[in-house]
């Protein structure tokens, strides 16, 4: 009996171990999961907030246009707006003919605009003497160079309005970014060149905005306006042809020109 005793104590002094073992023992993992103190050199490289420098980039890339977008109307008059009708679809599907035979797919012709409003006397008057209608056309032309004859063809057709005429590039994608990356590395040589006055260098980019906006080519730019002297420490590249682009001739009153692509972006650089 003694000896069975003796046994049935060990065994329980083993178990009273292994549960102290297993809820008495500090969780290692825990400390060497904690981070490791860096090096006064890792600080010291660290990028400091606290000093910055605000600069702005912007660059045009000029490329000839590949696409254009033309809207031709056609003006009719009429006693009534049956008549008005008839006549207007007559001349309107004369003008579409005449765009088809320039070699413009159907799929690049539609209806932008259809109006039908009365005629009256006089400004004060409610008597209706007539019908007017004002429908528009939008076409575009995948060969550029053919705009004038286009509307030349148009207009001998019946058209009677020339509404709008806008050149764009089918890539304007592909410019854009071109164009974003030229900024983004004008605001890096301004932020250096800036910071290398003040006796300090242009570290880390702790933001970056970008002018959406900046994208659309306004009237200023379009018309080759705009003060050029705004373009100092930015960039500007005009973009070589890809293949052989048809010149504007002398005899044609329509002219593509180019169009400019514009991106425009600020940026914060810490200071070290």
């Amino acid at each position: 009996m003694k000896h069975i005793s003796t046994l049935i104590n060990t065994i329980l002094a083993v178990l009273m171990i292994l549960i102290l073992l297993t809820t008495g023992l500090p969780n290692f993992s825990a400390y060497a999961a904690s981070p490791t103190p860096q090096p006064a050199e890792a600080l010291e490289d660290a990028c400091n907030s606290n000093r910055t420098v605000q600069v702005s980039g912007t660059a045009v890339v000029n490329v000839l246009p590949d696409r254009a977008l033309v809207h031709l109307g056609v003006q009719s008059n009429g006693k009534t707006p049956k008549e008005v009708q008839a006549k207007n679809a007559a001349t309107i599907n004369k003008v579409i003919k005449a765009v088809k035979a320039i070699g413009v797919d159907a799929k690049d012709i539609s209806t932008d605009q259809y109006v039908i409003e009365p005629l009256y006397e006089d400004y004060d008057s409610l008597f209706i003497k007539g019908y007017r209608i004002h429908n528009v056309i939008s076409i575009t032309l995948r060969e550029v160079d053919k705009t004038s004859n286009m509307i030349a063809a148009a207009f001998e057709e019946g058209a009677n309005q020339v509404v709008n005429v806008e050149f764009y590039t089918s890539e304007l994608r592909k410019y854009r970014d071109q164009a974003r990356e030229m900024a983004m590395k004008a605001a890096s040589e301004k932020a250096s060149a800036l910071a290398q006055s003040a006796g300090a260098n242009a570290d880390c980019v702790l933001s970056i905005s970008e002018n959406s906006s900046s994208y659309f080519n306004g009237w200023n730019w379009w018309y080759g306006g705009g003060n050029q002297n705004l373009w100092t420490q930015n960039a500007v590249q005009n973009i070589a042809p890809t293949h052989n682009e048809p010149a504007a001739g002398e005899d044609q009153p329509v002219s593509m020109g180019q169009i400019s692509i514009r991106a425009e972006v600020s940026a914060t650089f810490g200071l070290k």
